[in-house]
C-alpha cells in the first residue's frame, strides 16, 4: 500500500536555528512516496495540489517544532487536553491556548506518559491548506521520539553547521558540536551505548567528533520510520472527524494495513469457497433437471412410440392423452357432458332448469339473472371441491377447469 510523507517546513521564528534537509523553501512541501514502506519511488517539493496520489497521508513537523513533556496523566476522561494545559501551564513558554498536545500511545489516566507539544495554529494552517487541494493527512508522526535506547543523529543546520539529535529516555534535544558543552552533557559511556546515524554531507564530521564509525542515512530513509511508529499527533481538536466518503475511504485504508493481511486472505479463501460451491451446486441441479428431463422424454416415447421428436414432453404427453381419450369416445374435462355433469351434480334445489347456457371448449356459460350472492358463494364452493372453478361477472357464471400448473420444471 503505498505511502505519501510530507514534511512540514518549521516555524518561521526557527528557521535559522534548524533547517531540516527535506524543509521546502520554495513554497509547497518536500514529500516522498513509497509503495511498500522500504523503497522510495518518487521524492522531491511540489505544491499541495499537485502531490502524487498514495493510499495514506502522513505529515511529519519539522523536529525542532515539537517539545517534550514527561507527565504524570490526569484522570480527565474526556477532558484530557483542558487538564494537560492547566497542569503543564507553568513548565509551557506559550498560552497554552495556542499549544497542541498529543499524548503518548496506549496511555491512559494515571500512567506517567511523554506529552508532545506544538503551535496548534501552523499545524491547522498546513492540514487545512491540504485538505483543500484533497490531500488528506492520515497521520501526523513525529521524527524523533523519545526511546530507551540512546540514539544520536548529526545533521547540518541551515547555517551549514552540524547539529546533534540526541533521542534518549529523558527526552529528545537538538545539540551544537561546537563548544564543550555537547561532551560535557554525553559521557564517553553514553557515547559508547548509543546508536548513531548521519546524513551522508556530515558523516565525516560526526565520525571526527565522535572518534568511531556511524552509520550513514539520508533523511528520507530516516523518515521510513514513521510509518511503523505508534505515534499519533491528531489528537483532541485534531482528530480526524470523517463523514461519508470519507468514512469510508478511512474504513478502507484501515483494512488495508498490514495487521490486517490475515482476516483479507480469509475473506477471499471465504468467497473463493463460497463460488466453487455455489457453481458445484448449480453444477448439480443442472445435472438433476437433465436426469427429469431425460425420464420424461423415455415416459414420452415409451407409452407413444408414435412420437418421434421430443420437443415438449409433458405438453406432447397431454396431446397424445387426448388423442387417446377422444378416439376412445370418452368426454373431457373441455367436453359439454363433463362441464353439464359438473354443474348438475351442485345445482342448488331451490333454483328451476337453467334460463340461459352457452357452450365454448372448456367453459360452460350460465345465466346468474336471479341468484343471491348466497347462492352464488355456495355453488362456487360446491364446485371447488370437485376441482371446478366458476367466475362471476356481468351476471354470468362461468364454469372451467382451473388452468393446471406446470411443476415439471420442463419449460425452464
Amino acid at each position: 500500500m503505498s505511502t505519501l510523507i510530507l514534511f512540514l517546513p518549521p516555524r518561521t521564528r526557527l528557521r535559522a536555528q534548524a533547517q531540516p534537509a527535506l524543509a521546502d523553501d520554495a513554497g509547497g512541501y518536500a514529500f516522498l512516496l513509497t509503495p511498500d514502506g522500504e523503497t522510495i519511488s518518487r521524492q522531491g517539493h511540489s505544491a499541495a495540489a499537485l502531490l502524487p496520489a498514495a493510499a495514506t497521508v502522513i505529515a511529519v513537523p519539522a523536529e525542532a517544532d515539537i517539545a517534550w513533556q514527561r507527565v504524570e496523566l490526569p484522570r480527565a476522561g474526556r477532558q484530557m487536553r483542558s487538564a494537560l494545559a492547566g497542569l503543564m501551564e507553568e513548565s509551557l513558554l506559550d498560552d497554552p491556548e495556542s499549544l497542541h498536545f498529543a499524548v503518548e500511545p496506549e496511555r491512559v489516566g494515571g500512567d506517567t506518559a511523554w506529552v508532545a507539544v506544538t503551535a496548534r495554529a501552523a499545524l491547522v494552517q498546513h492540514l487545512a491548506l491540504l485538505e483543500a487541494a484533497q490531500v488528506f493527512v492520515d497521520r501526523i508522526a513525529p521524527l524523533s521520539v523519545p526511546t530507551a535506547q540512546p540514539q544520536g543523529h548529526f545533521h547540518a543546520t541551515g547555517n551549514a553547521q552540524v547539529a546533534l539529535r540526541w533521542t534518549h529516555p529523558d527526552g529528545v534535544v537538538n545539540l551544537p558540536l561546537d563548544g564543550a558543552l555537547t561532551r560535557q552533557l554525553l559521557p564517553d559511556a553514553l557515547l559508547q551505548t548509543a546508536v548513531w546515524t548521519a546524513t551522508p554531507e556530515v558523516a565525516a564530521q560526526a565520525e571526527q567528533w565522535l572518534g568511531s564509525a556511524v552509520t550513514v542515512t539520508t533523511d528520507a530513509q530516516r523518515a521510513l520510520a514513521v510509518i511503523d511508529t505508534a505515534w499519533d499527533l491528531r489528537q483532541f481538536e485534531l482528530a480526524q472527524r470523517t463523514r461519508g466518503l470519507r468514512t469510508v475511504r478511512q474504513a478502507y485504508r484501515q483494512f488495508m494495513q498490514p495487521n490486517w493481511r490475515p482476516v483479507r486472505i480469509g475473506l477471499v479463501a471465504l468467497l473463493a469457497v463460497q463460488v466453487l460451491g455455489l457453481n458445484l451446486l448449480a453444477w448439480r441441479q443442472n445435472q438433476q433437471l437433465q436426469t427429469g428431463k431425460a425420464a420424461l422424454s423415455r415416459t414420452l416415447t415409451d407409452n407413444y412410440p408414435q412420437v418421434r421428436a421430443v420437443l415438449d414432453a409433458p405438453l406432447q404427453m397431454q396431446r397424445e392423452t387426448e388423442l387417446l381419450r377422444a378416439s376412445a369416445g370418452r368426454p373431457g374435462d373441455q367436453d359439454l357432458e363433463a362441464l353439464l355433469a359438473a354443474a348438475a351434480t351442485v345445482w342448488p334445489a331451490e333454483r328451476g332448469p337453467a334460463e340461459m347456457l352457452t357452450f365454448e371448449p372448456g367453459r360452460l356459460i350460465l345465466s346468474a339473472s336471479g341468484w343471491t350472492e348466497a347462492q352464488i358463494a355456495q355453488f362456487r364452493s360446491q364446485l371447488q371441491s370437485g376441482g371446478w372453478q366458476l367466475d362471476n361477472a356481468e351476471g354470468r357464471l362461468t364454469l372451467s377447469r382451473p388452468a393446471a400448473k406446470n411443476i415439471t420444471g420442463a419449460d425452464s
